[in-house]
């Protein structure tokens, strides 16, 4: 069987797509749709998905273990509906542990939490993506320190389950400095994003070990720093990465967001 790709995609901003925006209703529209069209591009239905979040860290790379993980409402001031928000996809505990074996395999740290939840980055891209909630969901954590050869080697690790019909999908945001997100007029934070995105574009379309070593050395790319203050928002692309086959990755979405560019990006068929 075809194995299903590894992609990395951007989850907007909180619960934007349960709601109307202020100033502009139709400012995530785009990439909603682009959510809604991730299974047209799956060679099948997947038997489970593995969500690596951008709003999760801890010491070791961590899974969630639970058969039905709680949801953590992790954002602040939005409308009182969309912390009634539900997402009943079943867990996936078997594999949980399948997946922190193949980290421990490689010689990497890795454990199972029991009680943790499902935040922000899990279930509001899986709710507009797989409204149907029946594919079984894995969160994986980021390790602190957010060395980015770390998750690398960890998606190498995990790339075998796209083989198992497991589809792979790092969430997160390829734009996120939130201070200067919300100032359009800042033309010098426009430059830099669009700088820094096009950068991102010639690193993933590299066979996998230019891809590595381009992704290793990231905070040297045009309007880095700029583009990504603290980077926990592009690790989970080097999961992503690190899982992607050798043949290269490809940019399927991009949108200037009140005039920062912002990307998802596919490795694998």
């Amino acid at each position: 069987m075809q194995e299903q790709p590894s992609l990395y995609i951007p989850h907007g901003g909180g619960p934007c797509f349960f709601m109307e925006w202020p100033g502009d209703p139709h400012l995530w529209d785009n990439m909603a749709a682009m959510l809604r069209s991730i299974p047209g591009r799956l060679p099948r239905k997947p038997d489970a998905i593995l969500v690596i979040t951008a709003h999760w860290e801890e010491a070791v790379f961590t899974f969630t273990g639970a058969p039905q993980p709680r949801l953590e409402y992790d954002y602040y001031g939005f409308p009182a509906h969309t912390y009634e928000l539900t997402y009943k996809a079943p867990g996936a505990p078997q594999l949980a542990q399948q997946a922190a074996r193949l980290l421990t395999d490689a010689g990497i740290a890795a454990t199972v939490d029991h009680q943790a939840p499902w935040d922000h980055g899990v279930f509001i891209p899986l709710k507009v993506a797989f409204p149907e909630e029946d594919i079984p969901v894995l969160a994986m954590s980021l390790k602190s320190g957010l060395d980015p050869a770390d998750h690398l080697a960890a998606g190498q690790a995990l790339q075998s389950l796209r083989q198992q019909n497991v589809l792979i999908i790092g969430s997160g945001l390829s734009y996120h400095n939130l201070r200067a997100f919300f100032n359009p007029a800042s033309q010098a934070d426009n430059d830099a994003a669009e700088a820094f995105d096009d950068w991102l574009m010639h690193a993933v379309g590299q066979p996998d070990t230019g891809r590595q070593a381009l992704l290793q050395q990231w905070s040297q790319a045009p309007g880095a720093r700029r583009v990504h203050p603290r980077e926990e928002h592009l690790l989970p692309l080097m999961v992503v990465a690190g899982a992607g086959s050798d043949s290269p990755g490809h940019v399927f979405y991009r949108e200037d967001i009140l005039g920062k560019a912002v990307s998802a990006i596919q490795f694998g068929d």
